[in-house]
């Protein structure tokens, strides 16, 4: 009994020596530590890496963080931007790097500048990037629960299933942090700094027409709630102006890409060259929410189901998210503005997206959705996420990156 209350005390110091530390201090230990578990999963998948795999046999950590999209935004640094659009055999617009923004880019060769080469620039600009996400995240969650809730809400985030983002040549960290920097504020209605932060934003990855879609769903929200919660003149002028700022910017590439080559379609044409590797004869147009209408007949189809069958479950799954949203009460919990963003840019996948393998990417900007896992207060609960987060993310570093060679895992 003695040893017992012994430990207990030991636990109870050890837990309010944790709380005493600076939440800074607290984030970057949880965020270091998962950035060493992610280190360890890359280590395997090098050691597994064949001569089937595409990165070849044994590439290297640093090899396999800079591969795929980290290439193209490398490339894009280096090159900059063509006037003059590649072309297939058959005179289409071949994959080209208008398809990746440009601060990610031009940015990791600044920092290269200081490291010696643009890969170790990209990579401090992921992992910093990472870290001040996850430490604006955990102020964005404690706005809706208690200190271990967000704190928890970061140790799902940093060890997620798609943490390895953070450790690679991707844009993903740094818009990641713009957008949560964009939404703290919201949520605080504290509206200057977006001024600076949507443009960033818009310029670092694809996603900012979500943002533009989710201010007006959120001035349409606080304008039938204005009786219990004022709508002052000031902040309708500042939601609808950043509105129209986010929906500018989110058109604009296509705009400059269009400028600087002459075509029109410069933008349109490069992303759907993407798509016709899924695809092989399909020469179609962009028709906004066309691509998961093709992609639930073509993966149902080629896994040996009817065509239509998959359009019953893009139905399905549609109406099972929006009730989540909805009506689940961790999901409830976490307020208005992060249950419309996430509506929002569902809506904005659903409208410009082909569902393949880097579907589970691109669902990351939903991350505030962490807190409702986290809002339960069982250890066993929290331990049990936590290890299908960890399961999860060898899962993917280890078929996408060790084993990776077929049309399925691609990161």
């Amino acid at each position: 009994m003695a040893e017992l209350s012994a430990g207990r005390r030991a636990w109870d110091a050890l837990r309010k020596g944790w709380t005493a530390l600076p939440v800074s201090v607290r984030v970057l230990i949880v965020y270091v530590l998962a950035r060493v578990v992610t280190t360890l999963f890359f280590a395997a998948a090098d050691a597994a890496s064949g001569p089937s795999s595409r990165f070849g046999v044994n590439p290297g950590i640093a090899g396999l963080a800079t591969g795929w999209d980290g290439q193209w935004y490398w490339f894009a640094a280096l090159n900059g931007y063509p006037a003059e659009l590649p072309r297939t055999d058959d005179g289409l617009v071949a994959e080209n790097q208008w398809a990746f923004m440009p601060v990610y880019a031009y940015l990791s060769q600044v920092v290269g500048f200081a490291l010696g080469s643009w890969p170790a620039g990209a990579i401090a600009v992921s992992l910093t990037a990472g870290y001040l996400a996850c430490l604006v995240l955990y102020r964005m969650l404690r706005l809706r629960g208690d200190d271990a809730m967000a704190m928890w809400t970061v140790v799902f985030f940093a060890a997620g299933p798609l943490a390895a983002l953070f450790q690679v040549a991707y844009a993903e960290s740094l818009f990641l942090l713009f957008l949560f920097l964009a939404l703290w504020l919201v949520m605080r209605r504290r509206f200057g700094w977006l001024y600076v932060l949507v443009p960033t934003m818009g310029f670092t990855r694809p996603g900012v027409l979500a943002f533009s879609l989710f201010l007006a769903l959120y001035g349409v929200a606080r304008w039938f709630a204005r009786k219990r919660d004022p709508l002052p003149a000031r902040q309708i002028v500042h939601i609808v102006a950043l509105g129209l700022l986010a929906a500018v910017v989110g058109f604009s590439w296509q705009v400059i890409a269009a400028v600087v080559t002459g075509d029109p379609t410069a933008y349109l044409a490069t992303e759907l060259a993407w798509r016709r590797n899924w695809l092989p004869g399909w020469n179609g147009a962009f028709v906004p929410f066309d691509g998961f209408v093709l992609g639930a007949d073509f993966w149902f189809s080629t896994w040996g189901l009817p065509g239509w069958l998959g359009i019953v479950a893009l139905v399905v799954i549609v109406a099972g998210v929006a009730a989540l949203l909805l009506f689940e009460p961790h999901v409830k919990r976490l307020g208005v503005e992060l249950r419309l963003w996430a509506a929002s840019y569902l809506v904005y996948l659903f409208a410009v997206f082909f569902p393949q393998s880097s579907i589970f990417r691109l669902l990351v900007p939903l991350s505030p959705l962490w807190g409702a896992a986290a809002m339960p207060r069982s250890s066993w609960w929290r331990s049990g996420v936590l290890a299908v987060c960890l399961l999860a993310q060898w899962w993917w570093i280890h078929n996408m990156y060790a084993l990776g060679n077929t049309y399925w895992q691609i990161p």
